[in-house]
C-alpha cells in the first residue's frame, strides 16, 4: 500500500495529501467486469431542463393533459435524457477520471419509459477492454443496462471510451 504521505510540516509532523476520486488508467477493468452506478430521481426539472437545453419540447415530456390522453397516461423522460443521465451516473463511478475520448454509441433501445418519481441507475459490463496501436491509450466497451427503482429495464446501449494508460 502506497504511502500517502506527502512529507514533513514545519514542526516535522507528517502532512498527508488530500484523497478525491482515484485515478484509474485503462488497466483498471478488464472485459468481464461490472459497474453499478449510484441512482437519480427523475423529477419534473429534469425534464424542463433538458427541453430547454435541447430544443426538444415535444408534449408528451411536458404537457401533462396531452400525456394523459397518450398510451402511457401520464409525461415520460426524454430517451436521450435517460442516455445521458446513464452516461453521467457511471462517471460517479470513477472509473472516467482518465478519459481521453468518447468515441461514440451503439445498439441504443428504449425499452420502457421513465416516469417523473422513477429513480434509474447503470449496471454495466465491460464488453471490450483492448489495447491500441497508441502505447498511452487503451479502448473500453461499456454495456449499459438502465435500471429503475422496481429492477425493470428501460435502456439498453452500448459506449466505446479511449482510455489514459499508465
Amino acid at each position: 500500500m502506497e504511502d500517502a504521505t506527502a512529507g514533513q510540516g514545519p514542526q516535522g509532523q507528517s502532512v498527508k495529501e488530500p484523497k478525491g476520486r482515484p485515478e484509474h488508467y485503462w488497466g483498471a477493468l478488464v472485459a468481464g467486469d461490472r459497474i453499478h452506478s449510484p441512482g437519480l430521481t427523475i423529477t419534473e426539472a429534469h425534464l424542463v431542463s433538458w427541453a430547454g437545453l435541447t430544443g426538444d419540447w415535444v408534449s408528451l415530456h411536458l404537457d401533462e393533459q396531452y400525456a394523459a390522453q397518450s398510451q402511457f397516461g401520464q409525461r415520460i423522460g426524454h430517451g436521450p435524457l435517460t442516455l445521458s443521465v446513464a452516461l453521467g451516473l457511471m462517471t460517479q463511478t470513477g472509473y472516467f477520471s482518465n478519459v481521453i475520448a468518447w468515441l461514440g454509441l451503439d445498439t441504443v433501445r428504449a425499452l420502457k419509459p421513465v416516469y417523473i418519481g422513477d429513480t434509474i441507475r447503470v449496471e454495466a459490463e465491460v464488453a471490450e477492454a483492448r489495447e491500441t496501436k497508441n502505447p498511452d491509450a487503451g479502448l473500453w466497451t461499456i454495456n449499459y443496462t438502465v435500471v429503475k427503482q422496481d429492477d425493470t429495464e428501460v435502456m439498453t446501449f452500448s459506449s466505446s471510451f479511449l482510455i489514459k494508460r499508465r
